[in-house]
C-alpha cells in the first residue's frame, strides 16, 4: 500500500526538460503553444457565434435560459475531468512522454463530440446536441488537463513569461479566426461546412503538438494507485500554499465576470445596439477584442518577466472592469467596437501573465498536471455558473419577441444587460484588488 511520503518521494524528481539550459526559439515556442491554437479556434467558433445562434433555432422561445443551461451542464466535465486526467498524466510512463498520450486521446474524443453536434443540429435535435457538446467537453478537457502541464514541465522559470505570451498570441489569434470565420459562416447558413473546418483545424494543430513537442518519458517504479491518497492529494491547503489559493480565487472572479458577458454579446448587439446581422457583428466585436488581446498578451508576457507578474495583472483587471461597465452606455456598433479594443488590450495582458503567475505559484512541479487541473477549476467553475445566472437575469428582463431569420426569438431589455455588465465589472475590480494578497512572487 502506498503512503503519502512514498508518493512525495516518487514524484519529487520529474523528468528533466529537454529545453532546460537552452534559450527556447520562436519555432519551439510555436510548437509548445500549437494545441492552444487548435483548441481556441474551435472554442472561438462555439462560444462565439455558433452556440448562441444555433440555440435560437433549437430553443427559440427560451434561447438565453437554454444557453445558460447548456453552459452549466457542459462545464461539469470541465470541472471534474481535469481533476482525474491531470493527475493520471503525472503518472504516465509512455515513451512519448507524460502528457502527449492524453492530448491525443482527448482530441479524438473531442472530434467525436463535434461530429455528434453537427449531426444533431442538422436534425434540430436538442438532446443529442447537448450530448455531443458534453462529449466534446470531456475530450477537450482530457487533452487540456495534460496540456496544462506542458509549460510548468518544460519551460524554465525565467522564460515562462515569454512562453505565456506566445500562448496568449496563439490563443487569441485562433479565437479571433474562430469568431470571424464562425460568424461569417453562421450568418450565411453554412453551419455544416463550419463544423468540418473546426474539425480539420483542430486535428492539424493536435498533430503539430503531438509530433513537435519534445518530452522526456517518466521512468522508474511508481507506487500503486491509491484512491484515498489520490483524493487527499487533490486538496491544496490554502494555509500551506496561500499564494496558490489567492491566484486561484482571483482568477475565478475574473472568469466569473468574463463568462457572465461573453455568451450573450450576440443578443446584446441584436437587442440594444440593433444590428441587423448579429452573428456577423458579434464576430467583428470579438475580432476587435482578440486583436487587441493578441498584441497586449505578447507584450505583457515579456514585460512580466522583467517587472513581475502582479503589476501587469492588476492593471489589466482594472482596464477590463472599466470596459465592461462602459458597454452599458453603447448605443451603436462603432462605440461598442471602440470599447472592444479597450477590453481586448486589458484581457490579453491578463490572460498571458495570469498563466505565468499560475505556473509560478504551483506547489510542486512534479505534480504539475494535478496542480494545474486544480487551478483550471478556477476557470471552469465560473464558466458553469456565470452564464446560468446571466441567462436567468436576461429571461427576467424579457420584453417580447422579434422575428429573426423568419423565426420568432426572445428579445431582452437593457436593464438585464446593465445588471450583468455591472456584476462583471465588480468581479474584475475585486479580482485585481485581491491579487495584492499574493506575497511570494512579484
Amino acid at each position: 500500500m502506498s503512503t503519502e511520503s512514498e508518493v512525495s518521494v516518487e514524484f519529487a524528481t520529474p523528468p528533466a526538460s529537454p529545453y532546460e539550459g537552452t534559450r527556447i526559439g520562436i519555432f519551439d515556442h510555436l510548437k509548445l503553444s500549437s494545441y492552444w491554437f487548435g483548441s481556441n479556434f474551435a472554442w472561438g467558433c462555439f462560444l462565439g457565434p455558433v452556440l448562441s445562434s444555433e440555440m435560437e433555432r433549437l430553443a427559440p422561445s427560451t434561447s438565453a435560459g437554454s444557453l445558460g443551461l447548456l453552459y452549466f451542464f457542459g462545464a461539469l466535465p470541465a470541472i471534474f475531468v481535469p481533476l482525474i486526467f491531470g493527475p493520471l498524466s503525472d503518472r504516465c510512463q509512455s515513451p512519448s512522454g507524460r502528457r502527449k498520450p492524453y492530448i491525443l486521446g482527448g482530441a479524438i474524443i473531442a472530434l467525436v463530440g463535434i461530429a455528434v453536434m453537427a449531426t444533431a443540429y442538422q436534425g434540430l435535435a436538442l438532446i443529442p446536441y447537448i450530448g455531443g457538446y458534453l462529449v466534446l467537453q470531456i475530450g477537450s478537457n482530457i487533452a487540456l488537463a495534460a496540456y496544462s502541464g506542458i509549460i510548468p514541465d518544460l519551460v524554465p522559470p525565467e522564460q515562462r513569461g515569454i512562453a505565456s505570451g506566445y500562448m496568449a498570441v496563439m490563443s487569441q489569434v485562433a479565437t479571433l479566426l474562430g469568431v470571424l470565420i464562425g460568424g461569417s459562416m453562421v450568418d450565411k447558413g453554412l453551419n455544416t461546412w463550419l463544423y468540418l473546418i473546426i474539425a480539420g483545424v483542430f486535428s492539424m494543430l493536435v498533430a503539430v503538438a503531438y509530433f513537435g513537442i519534445r518530452e522526456s518519458p517518466l521512468t522508474g517504479l511508481l507506487p500503486p494507485f491509491s484512491l484515498p491518497t489520490y483524493l487527499k492529494r487533490l486538496w491544496i491547503d490554502p494555509r500551506k500554499y496561500p499564494d496558490f489559493a489567492w491566484v486561484w480565487f482571483t482568477r475565478a472572479l475574473m472568469m466569473l465576470g468574463f463568462y457572465a458577458i461573453q455568451p450573450y454579446i450576440l443578443y446584446f448587439l441584436r437587442d440594444v445596439i440593433g444590428v441587423k446581422n448579429p452573428a456577423m457583428a458579434a464576430g467583428a466585436l470579438g475580432g476587435i477584442i482578440l486583436l487587441g488581446a493578441a498584441v497586449s498578451g505578447f507584450v505583457g508576457g515579456r514585460i512580466s518577466d522583467h517587472t513581475g507578474r502582479k503589476p501587469v495583472v492588476i492593471a489589466s483587471s482594472y482596464i477590463i472592469a472599466v470596459a465592461a461597465v462602459s458597454l452599458i452606455f453603447a448605443r451603436n456598433l462603432e462605440v461598442a467596437l471602440a470599447i472592444g479594443v479597450f477590453f481586448g488590450l486589458g484581457y490579453g495582458a491578463y490572460i498571458s501573465v495570469d498563466w505565468a503567475l499560475g505556473a509560478d505559484v504551483l506547489p510542486n512541479r512534479a505534480d504539475a498536471g494535478k496542480d494545474m487541473a486544480v487551478w483550471h477549476v478556477a476557470m471552469t467553475l465560473p464558466q458553469q455558473l456565470a452564464p446560468l445566472i446571466s441567462g436567468y437575469v436576461l429571461q427576467a428582463f424579457m420584453v417580447g419577441k422579434i422575428v429573426q431569420d423568419s423565426e420568432e426569438v426572445a428579445k431582452y431589455g437593457l436593464g438585464g444587460y446593465a445588471v450583468i455588465f455591472t456584476f462583471s465589472a465588480l468581479c474584475f475590480l475585486l479580482g485585481g484588488y485581491l491579487l495584492r494578497k499574493v506575497k511570494g512572487v512579484k
